[in-house]
């Protein structure tokens, strides 16, 4: 038990910090936060954190080497997870401006059902090749070949309930009185640059290589 607590305190250390360096995922939750309430984001949020459960397990069974070592599969996801990136970032700049008052509540934000909420951040994620190689060299490194398949999952359990709730986090924040009074006043440029984020990340994409 006492190897498990230090590989999974390895492998908190390492993820912490992919937890917090800002991409596609955080201005895809600092959006739906801005723009389609708290509810929205935390559900986004929630879809982020159990994509990231996808990666994991498909790691701990060994298909993500499969994926890894494989060109045409390694493409596919990533052209995919691009045009899907690139997409996301033409509806912002086609969006707008938005009217927020800080004082109508969420009740007023434009209503967006629970499920796209939930898939725009399980989409956003899943569709990222990147995972793929980034949890195969973590837990090559961290994680010992004897550590039961169980245990594995546990320690993907843990990350991603500290994912989700970092965004939850950022969705709380994103949706205080103050910074929806900033985004009723300058809504209109924050989702073009929100927009020219989800389209330079999905250019980055198309140009990451599998190894």
């Amino acid at each position: 038990m006492h190897a498990y607590l230090l590989e999974l305190a390895s492998l908190m250390a390492v993820f912490s910090f992919a937890i917090v360096a800002p991409g596609a995922d955080t201005a895809m939750v600092m959006r739906q936060a801005m723009v389609h309430g708290r509810r929205a984001a935390i559900l986004t949020s929630v879809g982020i954190g159990t994509s990231l459960m996808f990666h994991v397990t498909y790691t701990i069974l060994g298909l993500g080497i499969i994926i890894s070592q494989s060109l045409l599969l390694f493409g596919i996801i990533k052209w995919v997870g691009a045009a899907y990136l690139v997409y996301m970032g033409v509806m912002a700049l086609r969006a707008g401006a938005t009217d927020l008052s800080p004082a109508s509540g969420e009740a007023e934000a434009p209503r967006q059902s629970a499920f796209r909420a939930f898939g725009l951040g399980f989409l956003a994620n899943a569709l990222n090749p990147k995972p793929v190689l980034f949890f195969l060299s973590i837990f090559s490194a961290l994680v010992s070949a004897s550590t039961p398949g169980t245990v594995k999952f546990g320690y993907g359990l843990v990350m991603a309930t500290c994912l989700i709730a970092w965004f939850v986090g950022v969705s709380f924040f994103m949706t205080t009185p103050r910074m929806r009074a900033v985004f009723s006043r300058m809504s209109k440029w924050i989702n073009r640059a929100s927009g020219l984020v989800f389209i330079a990340f999905g250019l980055k994409l198309a140009a990451a290589k599998a190894n």
